[in-house]
């Protein structure tokens, strides 16, 4: 087996595997962060019941004397980290994710999980916004961002019943093949709430222009969701530039690559719809 990328838990590929139906499975392990087994058990509990068609475990296992840490098997999809390609068919990209959330977006059971870490209003928000924008508001365009963000701090709360939210959505979580998205990864954050947290996604993960074409295919976020989401588009995009800047300053967990890419990211949250 060979280690071949990091969504959230260590993951490699077992292209050698001596059964054929599970050919180039993925691995995934818990590593040593003390969170990831909590959201590997909430994937493993709520993905089956979230959609038949997703790709499913294959194999699960619990932490042992020979291995101690929880690990499950996934189906493999031929691709790379959107942060590692690009999407070059933009309008089958936004289709594609449109329609990705359009099914993900139903009602949720009464014991779906609620999150502690995202699903707020962004007027419940504004620290972290306001971390963000401190450490790497650029300030050609700080007045514009704050615009959009204080817009989104104004926008009516989201008023239908809490659906499904994959809540993290960014180039590390999508995964690209053929120059458009083929899969998403990582549902550990996933909850119950405002369908804006993945709707910010139109502007996070899409290239220039797609925005609208998105909002047309997706047809069921309002004047007042789309304004959420594209609050939301402005943190995520200043997180990836934050998370950029601790890269290249050699900090723990920094990416150096995500900094450009959320940089782009927020010039085409300024573009709007």
């Amino acid at each position: 087996m060979k280690q071949v990328s990091r969504w959230g838990g260590a993951k490699w590929s077992a292209s050698g595997a001596h059964d054929e139906a599970h050919r180039g499975a993925v691995f995934t392990s818990s590593a040593s962060n003390t969170s990831l087994p909590k959201l590997q058990l909430k994937e493993r509990w709520w993905l089956p019941v979230l959609a038949p068609r997703l790709p499913l475990p294959v194999r699960f296992g619990e932490p042992s004397e020979r291995f101690p840490e929880y690990w499950t098997v996934m189906t493999w999809v031929p691709s790379e980290p959107l942060d590692h390609g690009s999407i070059s068919r933009g309008a089958h990209a936004a289709d594609t994710l449109a329609g990705f959330l359009r099914a993900l977006h139903v009602e949720v059971p009464a014991e779906a999980p609620i999150s502690t870490d995202f699903g707020a209003h962004p007027r419940n928000c504004t620290d972290g916004y306001e971390n963000f924008f401190q450490a790497v508001g650029p300030n050609d365009i700080s007045a514009d961002v704050r615009a959009v963000w204080d817009d989104a701090v104004a926008a009516d709360a989201w008023e239908g019943p809490p659906v499904w939210v994959h809540g993290d959505l960014h180039p590390a979580n999508v995964v690209v093949s053929d120059g458009t998205l083929s899969g998403i990864v990582d549902f550990g954050a996933m909850f119950a709430g405002d369908p804006a947290w993945d709707l910010a996604a139109a502007w996070v993960l899409l290239p220039a222009g797609m925005a609208s074409r998105f909002f047309g295919m997706y047809a069921h976020a309002d004047e007042a969701a789309i304004r959420r989401a594209r609050g939301l588009a402005a943190v995520k995009s200043l997180f990836l530039m934050l998370m950029g800047q601790n890269g290249e300053r050699g900090l723990p967990g920094g990416k150096p690559h995500w900094g450009p890419a959320g940089r782009a990211a927020l010039d085409r949250v300024l573009k709007g719809v």
